[in-house]
């Protein structure tokens, strides 16, 4: 069994050994990563016979380590499928720990690392409705949670194609729907290119703040391309120069307008401007084609070019079609110029009709997308994920 010099100075912030075993309960197995206050293992708990994650405060600092605490009463509070559960706390020596579900799977950066460039729309939309139900919860809350740290780094895939938001270090908690706001102390912190402007200035955050980071990461898995930092944003406007946010459908076509605008209004840099709520967020993506639920979605990193693949989404509950099957390959473009040139000329037929009976027809409906409004998905994201899901309409 391996143990540390709980009296030597700095002990806190050394890794743990494979093997170390800590309140006689929990084995550590490996280490996962580390982050700005500390480091996450995998470790059996002994006693249930199960794996947990395991994560160590890597500071000495007296401020840090009552934020450290403060995050485990916060988590261990929270109950909702895309946030994990915290079941113990402890300290053992000069060392803080915490214990809580161990989630299986790749976080988004790692993916980004393995298969650059955009993600399937369908994929992103079903993985946004899950965060902003997520966010809803916490927002709603008698003192409301603001996570302040969404990016692709706190999100994890699991093996079924879900999505967990991770890593509360600096989540912060206030009175909801009040004049006099009374934060919890929070420690001031920002991730660059995902951060709003008044987080990265320390002038307070609100539920618009995860709006808006969350909003800077949806743009970079549908883009690619990593969002330009709040402050050059800003410097850009003052100085009279163009902003480097381009919209998202110019960096990739397939993102389409409606969505792109979406985007654009998460990522205001006037909190005033965004989104009032993070339930007006989801249904703003909700009308691009969801009325409820979300798909299950599966994304498979493939190691070698695939020819095809199947582009689907499931109905779970009341969930609208998003995209019907849609097999797209290399040797697809005859058969959509032969539906477009279908298409042109059964609009011509129905304009020669209208021009000999000029009936004054109903404003059409707001229709919901359809098969053929879906943006078809570039080779190379075909060849880095594919979405294995079903789907059906309702009736």
């Amino acid at each position: 069994m391996s143990t540390l010099d709980e009296k030597t100075p700095g002990a806190s912030a050394r890794q743990l050994a494979p093997d170390t075993i800590l309140q006689s309960r929990y084995r550590v197995i490996r280490h996962l990563g580390s982050g700005g206050m500390g480091a996450v293992y995998e470790a059996i708990d002994l006693r249930l016979g199960h794996t947990v994650a395991l994560k160590q405060a890597l500071t000495s600092d007296e401020e840090l380590w009552r934020q450290f605490e403060r995050e485990a009463r916060l988590m261990a509070r929270l109950n909702h499928p895309a946030l994990p559960r915290v079941s113990d706390y402890f300290t053992e020596g000069h060392r803080a720990f915490f214990v809580m579900q161990f989630v299986e799977g790749q976080d988004l950066a790692e993916i980004i690392a393995q298969q650059p460039g955009p993600f399937p729309r369908p994929a992103v939309v079903a993985w946004a409705d899950q965060l902003l139900d997520a966010l809803i919860y916490l927002h709603s809350r008698e003192r409301q949670v603001i996570h302040r740290d969404i990016k692709p780094h706190n999100l994890k895939i699991t093996p079924t194609g879900q999505i967990v938001l991770l890593d509360f270090g600096l989540a912060k908690t206030q009175i909801a729907n009040s004049a006099d706001k009374v934060s919890s102390t929070s420690v001031f912190g920002y991730t660059p290119r995902y951060a709003p402007l008044e987080q990265i200035q320390d002038l307070g955050t609100t539920p618009q703040s995860d709006i808006y980071a969350l909003g800077a990461t949806l743009y970079h898995l549908l883009t690619g391309v990593k969002p330009p930092d709040a402050l050059a944003r800003a410097a850009a406007l003052v100085s009279a120069k163009p902003s480097p946010l381009k919209p998202a459908n110019e960096v990739n076509p397939s993102v389409g307008s409606e969505l792109s605008a979406i985007l654009d209004r998460a990522m205001a840099q006037n909190p005033d401007e965004r989104y009032d709520s993070a339930a007006e967020f989801r249904e703003a993506l909700r009308r691009l084609g969801r009325v409820d639920g979300v798909p299950e979605v599966e994304l498979v990193v493939h190691h070698a070019p695939i020819e095809a693949t199947v582009v689907e989404i499931v109905e779970t509950g009341d969930t609208t079609l998003v995209a019907s099957s849609v097999r797209t390959s290399a040797t697809g473009r005859l058969g959509s110029h032969a539906i477009a040139a279908v298409f042109v000329i059964m609009l011509l037929a129905f304009s020669v009709f209208c021009a000999y009976y000029p009936w004054k027809l109903p404003m059409p409906a707001r229709a919901e997308i359809s098969a053929h409004q879906l943006p078809v998905l570039s080779e190379s994201v075909i060849q880095g994920a594919r979405i294995g899901t079903t789907a059906a309409r309702k009736r």
